[in-house]
């Protein structure tokens, strides 16, 4: 079994939020395996049952702490039954020795209007598919092919393809459907299909609008419901002025290189450089953020570019300070050509240290910008965020 690396409270209760398929039931289970109670509200006859008669739960529960001395109560897809947060506050409050556990693969249920979130009773945790610090012999080319999704390792490529397809093509279509976050699965899975297709790209709502003939405002509300169920994330360009930092297009990153290629169709073909390129640069945005929310140290993450432009894949900023500026480049020979974006930043930014995570097997300094391998960069990754 993989050894996660995310820290969980030792004592105070939390949510633990995060697509489905990346470990949250299997993770809770292996750090809770006494004086538990766990109940899963994907199971239709509880999810009934609950639905019906919340109250149950808390008489239920109060039964378990008083007579069978349970310490920890785990809750999964707590989403699915939001009006249950109002038992278990009562129960927070009267039973101030157990620790509860919610777990969920969505939020957007929990952000309705009067939802009660435990009033800060409860922290927020995100688990996400496997970082490089947990997988650390895996290959890149099957990472930038499959992805790291916890259910996929040890599997086959022929199996690795079957999930995949069934998660792009079942879940992401089917379920969010019968969650009722979308009403017309057609327009959904047409949105799905593009927005797939220029993941990594700059976002326009209208222009994706237009190709997929539905109203922005659809386009932007679909784009809400993938954030919400941490399919995807959002990476804001980067300005001086916080407001202005609003006004530029921001680019959209999926959550796993292997669902993108699931929804790409594009697992079993041969991936030419120019999308290798855009799927490692996914990777390492989306390696650079888990590895943020894991460590809870308030850095963030942008990208920067000009009006003629000049680009840089990712800036990580502290407490209003770019810490590090990033290009990442799939190639091993890094020329004066691939430093154009970091010469145009070191303009504005002349203090900021500047490099290039690529394919290189050695480090070494050009042009002052030093070249870096991914290895070196992911193992080297929490001196870059903190």
């Amino acid at each position: 079994m993989v050894n996660r690396i995310i820290h969980l409270p030792s004592q105070q209760s939390f949510f633990l939020f995060g697509p489905r398929q990346t470990g949250k039931s299997t993770l809770i289970e292996s750090k809770y395996q006494k004086n538990i109670w766990s109940t899963n509200l994907l199971l239709n006859d509880v999810f009934f049952r609950y639905s019906k008669d919340p109250s149950l739960f808390r008489r239920e529960a109060e039964e378990k702490i008083q007579r069978e001395n349970i310490k920890f109560i785990f809750i999964d897809e707590i989403q699915r039954v939001p009006v249950l947060l109002n038992e278990i506050q009562f129960l927070m409050d009267k039973f101030v020795d157990c620790q509860f556990i919610l777990t969920g693969s969505s939020a957007r249920k929990l952000k309705q209007r009067g939802t009660n979130l435990l009033g800060g009773r409860a922290v927020e945790r995100h688990l996400f598919p496997f970082v490089f610090a947990e997988l650390k012999e895996e290959k890149l080319e099957d990472i930038l092919i499959f992805g790291s999704l916890p259910p996929l390792f040890g599997k086959t490529n022929p199996q690795k393809i079957d999930i995949l397809s069934a998660y792009a093509h079942v879940y992401l279509r089917e379920e969010i459907q019968s969650e009722g976050l979308v009403r017309n699965l057609g327009s959904f899975s047409r949105f799905l299909d593009v927005s797939a297709s220029q993941c990594g790209d700059l976002l326009s709502f209208s222009a994706i609008a237009r190709e997929c003939h539905l109203p922005v405002r659809t386009v932007q509300s679909y784009y809400e419901i993938l954030e919400d169920t941490l399919i995807g994330i959002r990476l804001e360009p980067w300005h001086k002025s916080p407001r202005k930092r609003l006004v530029g297009h921001p680019k959209f990153y999926f959550f796993d290189l292997g669902v993108t290629n699931a929804i790409n169709k594009r697992l079993t073909g041969i991936l030419d450089r120019e999308l290798k390129g855009r799927l490692f640069e996914q990777w390492m945005v989306l390696e650079t953020y888990r590895m943020i929310e894991y460590s809870k140290n308030e850095a963030n993450i942008y990208f920067w570019r000009t009006n003629h432009g000049a680009e840089v894949d990712l800036l990580i900023e502290r407490h209003g300070k770019i810490q590090h500026a990033l290009e990442i480049k799939f190639t091993e020979n890094i020329s004066g050509a691939h430093l154009s974006g970091l010469r145009a930043f070191q303009e504005d930014y002349p203090r900021t240290p500047c490099f290039v995570v690529c394919t290189a097997p050695n480090a070494y300094e050009l042009d002052r910008v030093k070249i870096l391998p991914w290895q070196k960069y992911l193992e080297r990754i929490e001196d870059f965020i903190s």
